[in-house]
């Protein structure tokens, strides 16, 4: 019987070649968000005057809002897809729920956390926030951030895990509207975007066998890509990620809209 440590000793450069490649191959395929189509409506004032003139007039578009209320994203649990894999499936039996039953519990879940991840993430930059879904002050300067999600899937996580390269993937996307309302005065859309997230491209265990196969310890490489690839899927584990993800675009867009105005600094986003 080979000791295990000459095994060790004998495929250290196979088992280090296949970290590097596994590992980089998991950083090239990380999970994100982005936005896109976004519109910005009713140009303010201030930034017309300034393109007529050629000078800056220094004074911001809107003011300082005294609150931002984050409500929660309308979603419809009929739109939900669960988890295409058998192993799920027979999860969902055996907990005695239906998928109906699964579908409002993952967009309840959804809505939650990107609506308090939006409200965590405008606060860590200075602004003040706060989740509402009932009415606002009329006496005072408040941005509603409101929309509705267009996309909840599960995806596949065995075909993620197996193959990758977006295969099976997760994906949260949403439609979001930026309304800003002065004190006494009238409401006003500011910006329409649209916000995604998934879950990435990251190679799938198939993919990075084939480097074991050329340095003939396919078995090997194999059970090492797939404690890479669990830990990979527990770190963004599908839709409940992928909402934070896509919170996380929003409320940097929004404080984009915050810096624009002079609310906060262009180094209390990045920070």
């Amino acid at each position: 019987m080979l000791n295990p440590m000459n095994f060790i000793k004998q495929n250290a450069a196979r088992f280090t070649c296949m970290t590097l490649v596994c590992g980089s191959a998991l950083l090239s395929g990380c999970a994100g968000a982005q936005i896109t189509n976004a519109s910005a409506m009713n140009p303010p004032v201030a930034a017309q005057r300034d393109a007529q003139t050629g000078t800056s007039a220094g004074v911001p578009a809107m003011a300082h809002p005294d609150t931002i209320y984050v409500s929660t994203f309308d979603a419809d649990p009929r739109q939900v897809k669960l988890d295409s894999g058998m192993l799920q499936k027979l999860k969902t039996q055996l907990s005695g729920s239906s998928a109906q039953q699964q579908q409002v519990a993952d967009a309840a879940q959804v809505r939650e956390q990107t609506a308090d991840e939006i409200v965590r993430q405008l606060q860590a930059m200075g602004l003040h926030a706060a989740r509402s879904d009932g009415p606002v002050p009329a006496d005072q300067n408040v941005l509603l951030v409101q929309g509705s999600f267009d996309t909840i899937d599960s995806g596949n996580r065995r075909r993620r895990t197996l193959i990758g390269l977006g295969a099976g993937k997760s994906e949260v996307t949403g439609s979001v509207r930026i309304i800003y309302q002065p004190a006494g005065g009238a409401a006003r859309l500011v910006q329409s975007f649209t916000a995604d997230a998934d879950s990435g491209r990251m190679p799938g265990i198939a993919e990075t066998t084939g480097v074991g196969a050329a340095a003939g310890s396919i078995a090997t490489t194999a059970a090492a890509g797939a404690g890479l690839h669990g830990i990979s899927e527990t770190k963004r584990a599908g839709v409940s990620d992928d909402a934070k993800r896509l919170a996380g675009a929003v409320a940097k867009q929004i404080a984009q809209i915050g810096v624009a105005n002079g609310w906060i600094s262009a180094e209390q986003v990045k920070g």
